[in-house]
């Protein structure tokens, strides 16, 4: 009795007990790279943070936050990050380039990127066949809102070279492109698109919030951020990675039952945009596009490949190992504790 005694309570001392009887992490103090962590694109890796996953499994996570996904991948790449949450169409475009980097949990089933034209302009741009010679406003140029613009754009027979591209932020600075006419169309997410909404500063054209949107877009599901890293990374740290991937899978079930009223008390007030009721509108709208389970099926992996073949012609498709862009490894053990 006085031996359960002592293991309960030391449970209770050590929260992270459970992730080192699974193996000692190898590298308990990590830095995560992101490129616009306000936005709800990256919700999960807030959530995760706030409500104090990371430290449940042993880890010390510092957070970068870069001005956009591309840049984010470009210190993973440089080795000033360790592992990076952002979108899964990187690891295909890198897979090209002799980079093997890897997701081993999906954060989000849809891109959650909203197209939209500014009020000003929405008699002119009415789909992006109109783009031709316009001011276009992405996170940064090569992330993920760019690539949709230029998938979207593809589709119209239009080239990257036809419009003008500003990489805006991912906050307040986007709102303010736009209030000062610096761009005529922007790709972005929530809770920008929503704050734009309320001032009745946009009219949406394409909105991949939601499965409707999305099927529209891809004609199926199209993943978007997903928790990757270097595949050397992965086989010399497996420990941290399966509890990292814990951790963020713990989130996506504890944001599946979540109010919204619960997501917006757990972010950083500032996240908010100076409107609380505005925020919980924009969750509102993004909800459908959080995985639930945090797998990558092979239709969506198709999805994703077509998206990027379509807009770089010059990526071939053939040469492309898409079992080697996911590790669902490590989220089946995640499921199984």
């Amino acid at each position: 009795m006085k031996m359960r005694t002592l293991l309960v309570a030391a449970s209770l001392l050590f929260p992270a007990l459970g992730a080192a009887q699974a193996g000692e992490i190898e590298k308990p103090n990590l830095t995560l790279g992101v490129g616009g962590k306000p936005l709800l694109y990256y919700l999960p890796l807030t959530l995760a943070e706030q409500l104090g996953y990371f430290k449940d499994e042993g880890l010390t996570v510092e957070i970068n936050d870069f001005g956009g996904g591309a840049k984010s991948l470009q210190a993973l790449i440089g080795g000033s990050v360790d592992a990076v949450t952002g979108a899964y169409e990187h690891t295909i475009r890198m897979q090209q380039k002799k980079q093997d980097i890897r997701a081993v949990i999906d954060l989000g089933r849809y891109p959650g990127i909203v197209v939209a034209v500014t009020k000003d302009k929405a008699d002119s741009i009415k789909s992006p066949a109109d783009f031709k010679g316009k001011k276009i406003g992405v996170t940064a140029p090569g992330s993920s809102t760019y690539i949709l613009v230029q998938y979207l754009m593809a589709k119209d027979k239009l080239t990257p070279e036809d419009a003008s591209f500003i990489g805006v932020g991912g906050g307040a600075s986007a709102v303010a492109a736009v209030q000062k006419g610096e761009i005529d169309v922007i790709s972005h997410l929530d809770p920008v698109i929503s704050k734009l909404e309320d001032m009745g500063a946009i009219k949406v054209l394409v909105d991949t919030r939601t499965t409707e949107g999305t099927q529209q877009v891809f004609g199926g599901m199209n993943p978007a951020a997903v928790l990757y890293f270097k595949e050397s990374f992965i086989k010399a740290n497996p420990n941290t990675v399966q509890a990292l991937t814990n951790a963020f899978y713990k989130t996506l079930k504890w944001l599946e039952k979540a109010t919204p009223e619960q997501v917006a008390a757990t972010v950083p007030q500032e996240y908010w945009l100076g409107d609380k009721a505005l925020y919980i509108k924009a969750f509102n709208a993004s909800r459908e596009s959080f995985s639930t389970d945090g797998n990558i099926d092979e239709a969506s992996m198709k999805s994703a490949l077509n998206l990027i073949t379509t807009t770089d012609p010059s990526l071939d498709a053939a040469a492309i190992d898409l079992s080697k862009t996911f590790d669902g490894s490590f989220l089946a053990k995640a499921k199984g504790q």
